[in-house]
């Protein structure tokens, strides 16, 4: 069973079929659970938190019911799901594994893209956990006062994945197309310092030098009349660099153009390919190629399609769902390629 809160609060099934939670009770009584994944919630807690100054009657029974009909939902679409759901001395449990959310496989690579040091795996890697995003975190929980900590933070990590990808693409040379990206994810967040220096750059490094110096005056009024001082040494710096053109600044170069794309979705499962080490053994790194942790499972007849792909096309995008595997699957074909 998987479970997703980067947007609405969804439920699917292991192959990804969404399983229809239709009760509000019910799905707050989900999402509750979710923000404390793992650990046990009080029954007074889940019972103020779901009905607040409302409270029914006999409210230990109606709240014993809610659960009896979420677990009921969750069997219908996979037996073995009633098992998630704990009741102990301190309160019901999610007893779900991290990577069974979305907000999980999200912090993990994120982890994962920051024990990098090859700016284009990390780029791909934090480009992926991004994907995973719908929309809002807990969309259809966002005024729920137990769900506020937890989609404050949740939110932070996003956008500190955006300001860390813009950094790293504007490291790559693609300040045009992440000085338009970066215009409207800016505005919305106007006293985010290090988004907006991403900004300048970027707009500065595409020759709009006029508009990046305009942004800075846009960034210090908003300061001025939210908070009453000045924005941080760092972007005033960077301001006075823009005038006198710092060389510093230059431009850098972008990668070469590709003439054309091959798109491709791996498949879910298969048997192992034969070039990939058993489950549990480690693979020799090749040049620029990050060395895999576990064994790659299924994708047999796809990875020798892809490297032909490769061969004959500049550019091969994977497409998939957000955490089915593209980054591990085209890590194993480039080792393979190397």
């Amino acid at each position: 069973m998987r479970f997703e809160v980067l947007g609405s609060v969804t439920v699917r099934t292991a192959d990804g079929a969404p399983v229809a939670v239709p009760e509000g009770k019910v799905r707050a009584l989900l999402a509750d659970l979710l923000v404390h994944l793992g650990r046990p919630v009080p029954v007074d807690r889940l019972i103020d938190d779901l009905w607040g100054d409302e409270t029914p009657g006999n409210p230990g029974n109606t709240l014993q019911t809610k659960v009896s009909q979420l677990r009921r939902v969750l069997t219908r679409s996979e037996p073995d799901a009633r098992d998630l759901i704990t009741y102990g001395a301190a309160g019901y449990a999610l007893r779900a594994p991290d990577d069974a959310v979305d907000a999980g496989r999200f912090a993990e690579l994120i982890t994962r893209a920051r024990r990098l040091s090859e700016p284009r795996a990390r780029v791909a890697l934090l480009a992926e956990a991004l994907e995973l995003w719908r929309g809002e975190a807990y969309a259809d929980f966002r005024d729920a006062p137990f769900a506020q900590a937890t989609i404050a933070h949740l939110e932070e990590q996003r956008l500190t994945a955006q300001e860390e990808l813009a950094e790293l693409r504007l490291d790559l040379g693609e300040s045009a197309a992440l000085a338009d990206e970066l215009a409207s994810l800016a505005a919305a967040h106007p006293l985010r310092q290090r988004l907006w220096a991403s900004l300048m750059r970027a707009l500065y490094r595409s020759g709009r030098q006029s508009e990046a110096l305009t942004a800075y005056r846009e960034l210090q009024r908003r300061f001025a009349e939210e908070l009453g001082i000045d924005p941080g040494p760092e972007l005033a710096a960077l301001h006075e660099a823009i005038l006198r053109q710092d060389p510093a600044l230059a431009p850098v170069p972008a990668a070469p153009s590709v003439p054309r794309s091959v798109s491709i979705s791996p498949p879910a499962s298969a048997a192992p390919p034969p070039s990939e080490p058993p489950r549990g053994a480690s693979a020799p790194q090749r040049a620029g190629v990050p060395a895999p942790l576990s064994s790659l499972v299924g994708r047999r007849e796809t990875i020798p399609r892809l490297c032909a792909l490769v061969e004959s096309a500049r550019l091969v995008t994977l497409t998939g769902p957000g955490g089915v595997g593209k980054t591990r699957f085209a890590l194993a074909a480039a080792s393979r390629l190397a």
